[in-house]
């Protein structure tokens, strides 16, 4: 909108588009609620008061609350498409997200980059980035790429990248590492954040951490970690995702002198809980329902991320911010019965509008390359001894524990009567032929496989089973699928979800995915599986950066020492 017609509409010179009367307008600035209209023009909020207008809607005293900005979120978490994500959680009241595509980066590189920022256009919603910073997250496995600093400068130039994404590497950062820093001062000179990634990080080391540069973290898991993080200035992103929730444990920081310095993240949140709970309206229900003042819960979910993020143009209802704006009929629920994007109404009643048209879903290249030919699963008995992953139940971190391994004809083999199961990961991106062998227990199996092209952080085909053939037939179904999840049972394929995107996400619509997934879960506790959540709990036993024992593709590995360790012990 030019600013010459933005002041004539302001003025009341011209009609405006779109009067909303009769509303309770939540301002974000002085935390008052008043009654009133809100002016619309070219997508843009004009005025408070009356216009004359060529559309006028009356809100019949509902309140009028800025659209919700999910600050820290992995749209490939959803397990759908970037448009079918925009069209479950846009009717919820999230107009805004800051996504990082770091899982289809671990995939395909600066090209599933492009993908993501190429999908955001066109579509009835903001869609932001951060720039993925840890592809691949760590040397100890094989991903699909490697992005280094030189690569990933040109693109903060682009105007949906606002920031560099989570610094998973604080290792490689307080080493100084060259490329990490590099892909930080990079980011500073465009005067653009760093967001962090630091889960207990404390002291001298947190110091160095926030001297860097990285001026956010969304993985406090305590008002201890957090304040200590607070009072080093960083801003404190409070998630409640799918496998990590934080949210009730982080609620007593949130006081009226740390507030602006506080917003909610997703992270990572899976279909059945979008549909289920809602989006960054559920955390803010859940806020408010544990003592949180409603304005300030809105706040949290507006203004605080708008300006973190340098976003003027959102957060607020005032002259010349986007209209992005929730009709509510309370503030306990948050359950918007009509959604304005831009001031285009997008969403009615839980449902976007039969008019609002959707961009084509994202077209990814093939990622299953797998020499299924030479795949050896077995595993020779070279001892006796060895060492097991072993879950533990509600988290994604593993312990470990060494036991007597079940051999025959001079292999190590599955023995699900003492719940010992074999777990491999398969390369599955440059046709290595790498396959990590070990066992885990605490899975329950008593018979078939499961497996899946969802293993964080490189994505590498992750399984699980009670026999060889089983867990071959079970990644020979994921390579058919050209990726997915599947449950494998007497010798048949029983369960299945196609991820074809990148071997991430589907083309189906989000309810479409849960009803999926609950079809595998169903599946997987017929064969014995025990987790609330399978195959959430089979992506995490690959990933080297959460203790203590996990698996990948190059082998069993110990994220203590932060080396490779050998599966048997004597």
């Amino acid at each position: 909108m030019a600013i010459a017609d933005l002041i004539t509409a302001a003025r009341g010179q011209r009609p405006v588009d779109l009067l909303l009367t009769d509303a309770r307008i939540v301002n974000v600035f002085n935390g008052s609620i008043d009654a009133g209209s809100v002016a619309v023009a070219d997508g843009c909020v004009v005025g408070i008061g009356d216009y004359q207008a060529h559309h006028t809607v009356s809100l019949v005293g509902r309140f009028l609350a800025p659209g919700f900005i999910d600050s820290h979120v992995h749209i490939e978490s959803a397990m759908t498409s970037v448009s079918e994500f925009v069209r479950a959680v846009l009717p919820l009241g999230t107009t805004t997200v800051v996504a990082d595509p770091h899982e289809i980066a671990n995939v395909l590189g600066l090209g599933g980059i492009e993908a993501m920022l190429a999908a955001a256009e066109q579509q009835p919603m903001n869609i932001y980035y951060g720039l993925p910073s840890c592809v691949p997250a760590t040397a100890m496995e094989t991903a699909g790429a490697v992005l280094d600093a030189a690569t990933l400068a040109p693109l903060l130039a682009n105007e949906r990248i606002l920031a560099l994404g989570e610094m998973m590497n604080f290792p490689g950062l307080l080493a100084c590492d060259p490329d990490v820093l590099a892909k930080i001062e990079a980011t500073h000179e465009r005067r653009k954040p760093v967001d962090g990634h630091c889960p207990g990080l404390a002291g001298k080391e947190l110091a160095a951490y926030v001297a860097a540069g990285i001026s956010s973290d969304h993985e406090c898991i305590s008002a201890a970690e957090a304040r200590e993080k607070l009072a080093m200035g960083m801003h404190i992103m409070i998630r409640e995702g799918t496998g990590a929730k934080n949210l009730a444990d982080l609620l007593p920081i949130i006081t009226p002198q740390t507030e602006s310095f506080l917003m909610w993240c997703t992270d990572d949140r899976h279909p059945g809980d979008i549909c289920r709970e809602g989006h960054i309206n559920y955390l803010v229900r859940r806020a408010v329902q544990g003592g949180i003042d409603p304005l300030t819960a809105i706040r949290m979910a507006t203004i605080h991320p708008a300006r973190r993020f340098g976003l003027t143009h959102l957060g607020a209802i005032a002259p010349g911010r986007r209209a992005d704006l929730l009709v509510l009929p309370d503030l306990e629920s948050f359950v918007p019965t009509a959604v304005y994007s831009g001031g285009r109404l997008v969403a009615q009643a839980g449902k976007m509008r039969p008019e609002i048209p959707s961009p084509p879903v994202m077209e990814c290249p093939p990622t299953m390359r797998v020499r299924t030919d030479s795949l050896d699963l077995a595993i020779g008995a070279t001892g006796t001894t060895g060492q097991v992953i072993e879950l533990v139940p509600g988290q994604v971190v593993t312990g470990r524990r060494t036991v007597r391994l079940t051999c025959r004809d001079g292999l190590a083999v599955a023995d699900p009567e003492r719940d010992l199961l074999k777990l491999v990961v398969v390369e599955r991106h440059r046709a290595t032929g790498n396959v990590g062998k070990g066992f885990v227990s605490g899975f329950g199996l008593r018979t078939g496989a499961l497996a899946s092209s969802v293993a964080h952080d490189s994505h590498n085909i992750v399984a699980v089973g009670v026999s060889d053939r089983d867990l071959r037939q079970a990644i020979d179904a994921v390579i058919g699928l050209g990726g997915g999840q599947v449950v494998v049972a007497g010798g048949r394929l029983v369960a299945s979800l196609a991820l074809p995107l990148a071997g991430l996400m589907a083309v189906l619509p989000l309810d479409q995915v849960r009803q999926r997934i609950e079809e595998l879960t169903a599946a997987a506790r017929t064969i014995g599986a025990v987790p609330g959540d399978p195959f959430m709990a089979l992506s995490f036993l690959a990933l080297p950066v959460i203790p203590e024992l996990k698996l990948t593709d190059q082998g069993l590995f110990d994220v203590t020492r932060f080396c490779h360790v050998p599966l048997f012990t004597d």
